[in-house]
């Protein structure tokens, strides 16, 4: 047997190139995926009402189909059956921690005037918005998209970090269309800003904050859980007990 070592043979060209390729499909895929968004965002709050109500779900369905297509698997989208237990129990928890939080901060005399919003001011209203339109034009579309979808092309493209980073700030910046009218709609926050031009960068700033950190609680819920069950859960009970709080604090108020 020779004492010389057998040199490795180095790898074949072929390999890098095709290494090289795959990456580039995995940024063109980040893209497209947040161009995509942006359109919807655009369209869904910038052109006609009947958009708001059907662009966003269309968009999230239609990303889901399309990264399945680029393939990427049902459990990198948070939709494996094999954590829908784990989701389960964190969406347990989630809800029943921002029930006590909402349910504190609607008691409590400083805080009740900010769950004062003029969109739900009626209990009725408020049961259709938490129980119907909240979870199928807000809560469930925006997850597929940015948890599923986005947190999916993200890390294959840069990992946990890329998600939690990136995923985070867009998800902020997605509400900015929404923010508009944010203190003028609030009687506590008309209190504190104003309802001019102030209050309304104001509203834009906190909106962002707000959401983009919220973005990252989802995020970190749904890499925990590894189902999208989860950062549902929570997403709903921050919007949806919340015009609930806020329908019983106006029946209280009045």
């Amino acid at each position: 047997m020779s004492d010389v070592a057998t040199a490795e043979a180095p790898p074949h060209p072929l390999i890098g190139q095709l290494a090289a390729l795959h990456h580039f499909r995995v940024y063109v895929d980040v893209g497209v995926v947040v161009v995509v968004l942006i359109m919807t965002n655009l369209l869904a709050h910038f052109t006609t009402p009947l958009a708001n109500v059907v662009v966003v779900p269309a968009a999230a369905i239609g990303l889901v189909l399309l990264v399945r297509s680029r393939g990427l698997g049902w459990t990198e989208l948070g939709l494996g059956r094999d954590h829908w237990r784990s989701g389960a129990w964190y969406a347990i928890g989630a809800v029943a921690l921002v029930g006590t939080v909402i349910g504190v901060g609607a008691l409590l005399p400083w805080t009740r005037p900010m769950f004062m919003n003029d969109h739900y001011a009626t209990m009725s209203g408020a049961l259709l918005a938490s129980m119907i339109i909240i979870p199928l034009q807000t809560v469930i579309p925006e997850e597929l998209a940015f948890r599923g979808v986005l947190h999916g092309a993200l890390d294959r493209a840069w990992g946990f970090r890329g998600v939690a980073a990136a995923g985070s700030v867009l998800f902020g910046m997605w509400h900015i269309a929404t923010s508009f009218g944010l203190t003028s709609s609030n009687v506590g926050f008309t209190d504190l800003f104003g309802s001019g031009v102030v209050g309304m960068v104001a509203g834009i700033v906190m909106a962002v904050i707000a959401t983009g950190a919220a973005g990252f609680v989802f995020t970190w819920l749904r890499r925990r859980s590894g189902s999208l069950i989860a950062p549902i859960a929570l997403h709903w009970s921050l919007n949806g007990l919340g015009a609930l709080a806020a329908a019983a604090v106006w029946h209280l108020s009045t």
